[in-house]
């Protein structure tokens, strides 16, 4: 019995083996989700509580990460931190899938003057910085949470449209999707059964890489002021705090930073994993 486990642990390890990228970046991603869904519950202290008598303490065995300068626990906020740059995220890039999919599939459907009207659109879109849009966005309708994942999301529609639809328009001509036309199915019909099924892996993986950029532009615009807004801690807030103390503090600096880089690093890795392994012309060359 020993034996026969040891040799399905032997298998999964190798299978895991196939894509190194898949495996370091899926245990980073669930381990950044496990320190946001544990703060949730619990955090070593508060994240939000001061206690000017243990401000910029260097780490310790007290505090692991140290504290800022008005003695808050420095872990116990990027755990937080962690929750509130992940949401907005995943908020934003819901957004941009939840637009810009059904907006790509019918540029492909449709072909013609509704694909030039929405390629122009994306292009429109295109012309203008990311993180400038989201900028000017949230300063005029104003700093926040809320208003930030707006601004990302706005900004991942055209790049889903895009996507979208340049997968997608080669898949019209396949003899199956005619075959469904001749049926009498319609271009919705065989989006949803013939289509989107087909291109999933590749939204998979795009996912996965705007969910980091999501996280940086979160961070750029917490940083700027125009994010996350205090007392709820944010990974560019507490980069924009550490300023000040990089000389006296530089452990208020050091962790952010190293959390955001963590972050990107091991959503990149699990996109690349994920598309070695869902695209089936990566297969076909291995």
């Amino acid at each position: 019995m020993m034996q026969g486990l040891t040799r399905s642990g032997h298998k999964l390890v190798l299978a895991f083996g196939m894509s190194r990228s898949l495996f370091i970046g899926t245990l980073i991603t669930v381990f950044l989700l496990a320190m946001a869904f544990l703060s949730l519950f619990w955090t070593p202290y508060s994240a939000t509580a001061m206690n000017f008598m243990h401000k910029l303490q260097a780490p310790s065995a007290q505090h692991w990460l140290g504290t800022d300068a008005f003695g808050r626990d420095v872990l116990s906020m990027i755990m937080v931190g962690a929750r509130n740059s992940l949401f907005v995220a995943l908020i934003a890039v819901a957004v941009g899938m939840g637009l810009g999919v059904p907006l790509g599939s019918f540029a492909a459907a449709r072909g013609g003057m509704a694909d030039g009207l929405v390629m122009r659109m994306t292009d429109l879109a295109f012309a203008f910085p990311a993180l400038l849009t989201a900028v000017i966005i949230t300063a005029v309708f104003g700093p926040g949470a809320v208003n930030a994942m707006i601004a990302i999301g706005i900004f991942n529609i055209p790049v889903f449209a895009r996507i979208t639809r340049g997968a997608s328009m080669g898949l019209w001509s396949r003899d199956y999707v005619l075959a469904a036309r001749c049926a009498g199915r319609g271009d919705v019909a065989i989006t949803l059964d013939h289509i989107l099924p087909n291109i999933g892996h590749v939204l998979i993986v795009q996912a996965t890489i705007q969910f980091a950029l999501a996280i940086v532009a979160e961070a750029g615009l917490s940083y700027v002021g125009l994010g996350t807004q205090p007392p709820h801690p944010s990974w560019g807030k507490m980069l924009n705090d550490a300023q000040t103390y990089i000389y006296d503090a530089p452990h208020l600096a050091i962790f952010p930073g190293l959390a955001i880089t963590l972050a990107v690093l091991g959503l990149n890795m699990l996109g690349d994993g994920l598309r070695d392994t869902l695209d089936p012309r990566v297969r076909r060359q291995r």
